[in-house]
């Protein structure tokens, strides 16, 4: 028998997700996205984008080789609105999204930051004497917010060492990846799953957290243990933990950056030891010394610069942090890739 024409299917629509920023980060959840079945467009730029709309996104894990074709783009117009939309460029872009991000929100799109460091909607719905609090240095003239409602806002924290070995073709070096999502009010909502459904179904593994500022913490602490101490060293953590000074250091770095947790109503997950094991066993260089060596516009304010003003806000001393952000600074500003907001 035929189907009438008119008559309802139970056929379900392909969530409309874009990546805006698809380097490496961005690349490898655009493939997992798509594997998944969701319907993905990324908003992208230079060769790299260039060699997607040619060849497709490759994708080199350990537990996959990915192939994927989606559309791609540097003019977020020709997309329209999405049913979900996730920010992977680094915060020095943020001004560039706030500018071209628009034509891709509905009424009801949602936005995931999947960024690192300290985010610039950290105390929209925070809650106690704190809430909605801003953070100018990371929002300088309000673009972001005045693009992007708050209320749209989902946090994202990611697991996952990736690399553009050449346009178009990521190395992920890990095979376990994970991406953490939170509402800022600590609400688990469906919309959370628009996103994580797809990402599951491709093999990533996906958490959802009422508590998305405790994974921010707990993902800053890794940025900071090896990302300053990176910047000034040019090595990767297995090289610089050979010198027992550096390991100090960087025990007192955690110490410190719990302490400014804590103080925050926050409670990072991090065994000192644990971590300072795999450590001593990591070549992956983190990804703020990359874009040193490359040239590029470096985390500085949302990494370094913002857990700082956090410390100040919370009364909480960090004398070895203070050195050796004030050191990392001065060297990112001495190549050009930095100047204080």
């Amino acid at each position: 028998m035929s189907t009438p024409p008119n008559a309802p299917t139970n056929e379900v629509r392909a969530p409309r997700i874009c990546i805006y920023g698809a380097g490496a980060i961005g690349g490898h959840l655009a493939a997992r996205l798509a594997r998944g079945g969701a319907e993905v467009a990324i908003v992208g730029r230079g060769a790299h984008l260039a060699a997607i709309r040619q060849n497709g996104l490759r994708i080199h894990a350990p537990d996959a080789e990915l192939h994927a074709h989606v559309t791609a783009t540097d003019d977020p117009r020709e997309l329209g609105p999405q049913d979900a939309v996730l920010v992977t460029a680094k915060s020095p872009a943020l001004a560039s999204v706030a500018a071209g991000i628009g034509p891709l929100l509905g009424p009801d799109t949602p936005v995931v930051f999947v960024m690192n460091g300290i985010p610039w909607w950290y105390f929209h719905a925070h809650g106690g004497a704190l809430d909605g609090q801003t953070l100018p240095q990371l929002d300088p003239d309000g673009a972001i917010r005045a693009a992007v409602d708050v209320r749209r806002v989902i946090g994202g924290v990611i697991y996952s060492a990736c690399t553009v070995v050449e346009p178009g073709v990521v190395h992920v070096e890990n095979p376990r990846n994970r991406l953490v999502l939170g509402e800022p009010d600590g609400a688990l909502t469906p919309r959370i799953e628009v996103i994580a459904a797809p990402l599951r179904a491709s093999g990533f593994i996906v958490d959802a957290t009422p508590k998305i500022r405790d994974a921010i913490w707990s993902k800053l602490l890794l940025n900071l243990g090896g990302g300053p101490i990176a910047i000034l060293t040019g090595a990767p953590p297995k090289l610089n933990l050979l010198e027992p000074a550096i390991e100090t250091a960087v025990r007192h770095i955690y110490e410190e950056a719990i302490a400014i947790a804590t103080a925050l109503g926050c409670n990072p997950t991090l065994n000192i030891e644990t971590q300072l094991g795999h450590s001593r066993a990591s070549s992956h260089k983190p990804s703020i010394l990359q874009d040193l060596e490359l040239g590029r516009p470096m985390e500085i304010e949302s990494m370094l610069a913002a857990p700082l003003e956090l410390a100040r806000r919370a009364g909480v001393p960090t004398p070895t942090l203070d050195l050796l952000i004030a050191l990392a600074c001065t060297r990112a500003a001495t190549a050009g890739l930095y100047r204080a907001a």
